[in-house]
């Protein structure tokens, strides 16, 4: 009986194996008849791209930052309020969290500290600003809570401010990212552990005080494994997610329905590739920006380059910023993207207004 339980169990995991290659094999099939047919082709779903050679070298219009005596370390990770920018440097040996303002990047505070402490952060995550509220959020995957942070009170007094905690994170759905749009409302990238070493990402609906989650319903048939970074627009009623080693982005409505996906000339039919392809994306006020490698995964995985798309998809211009983009975030106030650099500056901005 074990002998044959173990057969049928086989037979069944063969089947299911096959019968995704045959979904993969039809999907690229699919495609790659849209990618040989003429050069920028379109149905109303897929959008294909074959090439983008608008490359404007932007690299002399990067304005650097001059973080001044706040040493910040290499991984450090950008976030724009209304009227300041935060640094997060997750392996600071004094305070996590840096806060300058957004016009001349004068350094205003430093907070948060590491630690097993209950006013400190064990392993922070990411930081969600409430413009509302003139709050930000701290995600500690470590304690498995989101910390608040109200921008009034912690600029009183810096040194004495304690944080409240906002909500609690869920270890077998949890929010790596999100937009935050309300209380009982943010878009998240969800990660769900499948084992010790693999997870499943998705994107979903969460509402922070319930700690519900909606799963969106669209995955491209495609992708396995799916690895992507998104943002979310909710005055163009869409999100955007785009794929870290696929070039291809898809952009759905806010319940998870495809408007359409958009394919670069990198896109390999769905099979993870060498390449890195894209590292950031971002919806601003007219455009889709973000960011892109080409290079081999393994060793130049940085970005040097930023696609402009527009509101739907079609492909404006390349931005060839000549430095590795390790990070980057949208300045709304001043319509600028502010980058991190592993690079030879560390932080510098550009101002889309002469670009655009």
């Amino acid at each position: 009986m074990q002998k044959n339980r173990i057969s049928i169990n086989q037979i069944k995991n063969k089947q299911i194996m096959k019968n995704r290659r045959m979904k993969k094999y039809i999907s690229f099939i699919l495609v790659t008849l849209l990618f040989t047919a003429c050069g920028t082709d379109e149905t109303k779903l897929e959008k294909v791209q074959r090439e983008r050679q608008e490359v404007v070298n932007v690299k002399s219009m990067v304005k650097e930052i001059d973080t001044g005596e706040v040493l910040i370390g290499s991984v450090a990770r950008l976030f724009s309020s209304e009227k300041y920018l935060l640094i997060a440097d997750s392996k600071g040996y004094d305070k996590l969290i840096h806060l300058f303002d957004n016009k001349e990047y004068r350094h205003v505070c430093s907070v948060g500290q590491l630690g097993q402490g209950p006013y400190e952060i064990t392993n922070m995550g990411t930081i969600v600003v409430d413009d509302v509220r003139n709050k930000f959020y701290v995600s500690d995957h470590g304690k498995m809570k989101i910390f608040s942070y109200d921008m009034d009170s912690l600029l009183i007094s810096p040194e004495l401010y304690r944080h409240q905690i906002k909500a609690e994170i869920k270890s077998s759905m949890f929010p790596s990212s999100y937009c935050y749009i309300n209380d009982t409302l943010s878009y998240a990238r969800v990660i769900t552990p499948t084992s010790i070493s693999t997870f499943e990402q998705t994107v979903a609906k969460w509402n922070m005080q319930t700690g519900e989650m909606k799963m969106m319903s669209y995955t491209h048939p495609a992708i396995e494994n799916k690895r992507s970074v998104f943002d979310v627009s909710m005055g163009n009623a869409f999100y955007v997610e785009a794929y870290l080693r696929h070039d291809l982005l898809s952009i759905c409505d806010l319940d998870g329905n495809l408007k359409c996906n958009i394919y670069g000339p990198d896109w390999n039919g769905g099979e993870r590739s060498k390449i890195s392809c894209f590292g950031d994306v971002i919806v601003t006020k007219e455009n889709i920006v973000a960011t892109y490698s080409g290079g081999d995964y393994n060793q130049e995985y940085f970005p040097t380059k930023i696609l402009i798309f527009d509101l739907t998809g079609n492909y404006i211009k390349t931005l060839d910023v000549g430095y590795k983009i390790s990070d980057c975030c949208y300045d709304e106030t001043n319509n600028r993207i502010v980058m991190a650099f592993d690079d030879e500056i560390q932080f510098g901005y550009l101002n889309l207004n002469t670009l655009m």
